[in-house]
């Protein structure tokens, strides 16, 4: 079956994977299965790595322990982890003497038969994902991975023509991607990785590396300067672009450059429906008043999700999933209520952008806010921009390795300490401290505007600590 198409694409070259991790297990199992030599490079040996590890090294595939310039690579062809820099160098030693290097998300690309969509940006890539998931499936069997749920390469042999892809891509996944999807979407970019970024530009280029000569479908935000112009950039024969924007209304406030080539569509709000045009005849789509999840900002990832989509559907199938769809784990996750006070999980929120969309969608409400984490190396004046315009957040409890670059911007605007806001380094007890200022009628956010990578393995693992936390009071 499809499989056999690996040993094609490897052509007899010795391969190195470097990282163990969950998208590179399937893909060093199937190597294995057809026979290629395969050299797992990770930091930690097969015994603490554990059982698959152990069961791949029974099999046949040689194991290297080495740091993190991945020195000695004498493989042809190299599978990078998302995480792994593509310019350490023992990779570019390899490169230097004839090596490839390519990635587990490539080769699925290569591989799949089914139709691909691909969503990336800063903010709503899990959501908007989620529900292009959903409306998709209503038509065909749906696949749905990349940086969301579980890796989609192993599915490529039960997959066909007529299925659908639907993936979800990072920017390190994005950085040497070559194989591009069909149809995509880059729902805004925002100061964000720049711990692993060189700079903005990077971080720029490897969004719009989700482009390429296969795409026929672009989705974007015309609220964004960088994407707008992304989109004018992609002006080109057989493209068709979609620009959304949740604050314009017509047509020619969204597409207000003609594009040259491409068909241009916008996707805007009108007499409370999201609505579609391509400058001529605008389609009602959508009845925001049934969307289930709140804030504009996920009136925007209904917005991406339907351009990826559009013309696939009957509008029917969108109202349904609005009416029903709650919202992804991690994101605006209503716990529980305790003593009048409701407790949101949204660990999910790993940057400002991210935590001020959050308090958009409690606008209405009193808030004690937890927030911090790993530092990315962002710029955290425009939370505590967001914080202080709020008028409902009474109380923020700082944790974590940004904790206190959080308070001084909070303190360069909130002068008069209108704000309580006290540094609490243990996650645990930054949790009961929250509990402790909330009064009935409060809500409890947890949105850390951080990575988790300071104290948790990840975002997940840190929203499943605050939801037990939360249970066990």
């Amino acid at each position: 079956m499809k499989f056999c198409k690996i040993k094609e694409y490897v052509n007899g070259r010795s391969c190195a994977v470097l990282g163990l991790g969950v998208s590179n297990l399937p893909l060093v199992r199937m190597l294995a299965h057809e026979g290629v030599s395969v050299t797992v490079y990770d930091k930690c040996s097969p015994e603490e790595l554990g059982k698959d590890a152990l069961e791949l090294l029974q099999g046949g595939v040689r194991f290297v322990v080495c740091d993190k310039n991945f020195d000695g690579i004498t493989e042809q062809l190299i599978f990078r982890s998302p995480g792994i820099r593509p310019d350490i160098r023992g990779i570019k030693n390899a490169l230097s003497s004839g090596a490839e290097l390519t990635s587990e998300m490539e080769l699925f690309l290569k591989l799949t038969p089914a139709r691909t969509f691909a969503i990336t940006g800063s903010d709503g890539k899990t959501t908007s994902t989620t529900l292009t998931g959903l409306f998709e499936e209503r038509i065909a069997k749906t696949y749905v991975g990349g940086n969301i749920g579980t890796p989609l390469l192993d599915k490529c042999e039960q997959m066909t023509a007529t299925q659908n892809a639907v993936l979800e891509l990072s920017s390190f996944q994005l950085m040497t991607l070559s194989a591009a999807p069909e149809r995509v979407a880059i729902t805004n970019v925002s100061p964000n990785h720049l711990d692993w970024h060189t700079g903005m530009d990077e971080y720029i280029t490897a969004k719009k590396n989700i482009i390429g000569s296969r795409t026929r479908r672009l989705v974007t935000n015309a609220e964004c300067d960088t994407t707008r112009n992304i989109a004018y950039e992609y002006d080109r024969d057989g493209m068709e672009i979609f620009l959304f924007s949740s604050s314009k209304v017509s047509y020619d406030q969204v597409v207000s450059v003609p594009f040259s080539h491409a068909k241009a569509f916008a996707i805007f709000p009108l007499d409370g429906y999201v609505c579609v045009s391509d400058g001529q005849i605008t389609k009602k789509v959508l009845d925001i008043s049934r969307i289930k999840l709140p804030g504009k900002h996920n009136v925007e990832n209904y917005m991406t999700a339907i351009g990826l989509t559009f013309g696939d559907l009957t509008f029917d199938v969108y109202l349904d999933i609005a009416e029903s769809f709650g919202g992804v784990e991690h994101r605006l996750e209503w716990v529980r209520q305790l003593d009048g006070v409701d407790y949101y999980n949204s660990s999910i929120d790993s940057s400002p952008t991210r935590t001020s969309a959050a308090l958009s969608a409690l606008a209405s409400r009193r808030i004690v806010l937890i927030c911090g984490g790993y530092d990315k190396k962002i710029p955290y004046a425009p939370l505590a921009e967001a914080i202080c315009a709020h008028g409902g957040i009474h109380t923020v409890v700082l944790t974590g390795a940004t904790g206190e670059k959080i308070g001084a911007e909070i303190d360069k605007l909130d002068t008069s300490r209108s704000i309580n806001r006290e540094y609490v380094g243990d996650f645990a007890d930054a949790v009961a401290y929250a509990r402790s200022q909330a009064k009935a009628g409060d809500c409890v956010l947890l949105s850390p505007a951080s990575a988790s990578f300071d104290a948790f393995k990840n975002f997940a693992e840190r929203g499943n600590t605050f939801k037990r936390i939360v249970n066990e009071f």
